[in-house]
């Protein structure tokens, strides 16, 4: 079931002063690096990781053409959840400013389109990769939203749709 309706969470607190949640969203409309990037700076950060994953021409020795992707009803309330437990998680980590972006796109994308983007700021280098990374990977493990791709020869799969 595809969604066209984003929910935004900006500029909310996390359970600590030092995270904040900018944005834990899916969204209908493109996303980009570089507004994740803008949204997390601040004269805090003394690092800015950022994850793109972009629809790539190809799966499985295949051509793509394209890709559509689809999100549960409660994938937004999902999405949310995963980014304030990684905040909560992290937040002992030393109380020093963190702040968090992340975005799925839902819906029709062509090849190149970021799919997901993440953008971490924090004090420290190692910090910000170490919430990046994990954020990446939670998002792509927790999140129900599932990939329908299409391929050159007219065959259709569909990734994470079933056990």
């Amino acid at each position: 079931m595809s969604t066209d309706k984003a929910t935004e969470t900006t500029t909310t607190s996390g359970p600590e002063p030092g995270f904040e949640i900018v944005n834990a969203v899916l969204s209908a409309e493109p996303i980009s690096v570089a507004q994740a990037i803008t949204a997390v700076e601040s004269d805090t950060a003394g690092a800015v990781v950022s994850f793109s994953g972009v629809v790539r021409n190809h799966d499985g020795g295949k051509p793509v053409e394209r890709l559509s992707y689809s999100a549960h009803p409660t994938a937004h309330q999902v999405m949310a959840d995963v980014v304030a437990r990684l905040a909560a998680e992290h937040a002992g980590d030393g109380g020093e400013p963190v702040r968090i972006w992340a975005a799925h796109r839902v819906g029709m994308l062509e090849i190149g389109d970021p799919a997901l983007v993440c953008a971490v700021s924090a004090s420290h280098r190692g910090q910000a990769f170490e919430v990046c990374s994990e954020l990446v990977d939670r998002i792509k493990a927790e999140v129900p939203i599932w990939k329908e791709q299409f391929f050159s020869d007219g065959t259709v799969e569909w990734v994470g749709a079933g056990a």
